[in-house]
């Protein structure tokens, strides 16, 4: 983390995701708070936060994680360099081992800096935003 960039709260899950274009705070996977691009009903979930479920246990309770958030990757490339990073707190489970996604506890975003939380969230953003959306916010490589 450079001194500039302060720790990542949860509160910048939230914050992070409103600021993205044509995002909405919607629900999927049941009644799962999720971050859906575009707004309306052809959004799709690119953040989730998960209810408490028996494939992810806190080592130390021994109790399923209840703070979980599910953040959508743009290959299982950058899937595995989160989760291969011993400094930064995401993971995986057997459950996730076919999609492009990662597992945050919120309690442990303070391992990740604000501007970083910021850089992973807008690639899950870009990942499912219309392609003219991602053009838009980001630029075209091209250009």
């Amino acid at each position: 983390m450079s001194g500039a960039d302060r720790p990542a709260t949860p509160d910048d899950v939230d914050a992070i995701c409103a600021a993205l274009p044509e995002t909405e705070l919607g629900t999927s996977w049941g009644d799962r708070p999720t971050w859906k691009v575009p707004r309306g009903p052809k959004g799709k979930g690119f953040v989730v936060y998960r209810s408490p479920r028996p494939d992810a246990i806190d080592p130390a309770t021994g109790e399923p994680f209840d703070d979980l958030v599910v953040i959508t990757t743009p290959t299982d490339v950058e899937k595995q360099a989160l989760v291969a990073d011993a400094d930064l707190p995401f993971f995986t489970t057997d459950h996730f081992r076919r999609s492009n996604a990662v597992l945050v506890q919120l309690s442990r975003l303070g391992e990740v800096g604000r501007d970083e939380l910021a850089e992973i969230l807008t690639d899950a953003w870009a990942t499912r935003a219309p392609k003219r959306l991602v053009r838009e916010h980001l630029g075209s490589p091209d250009a």
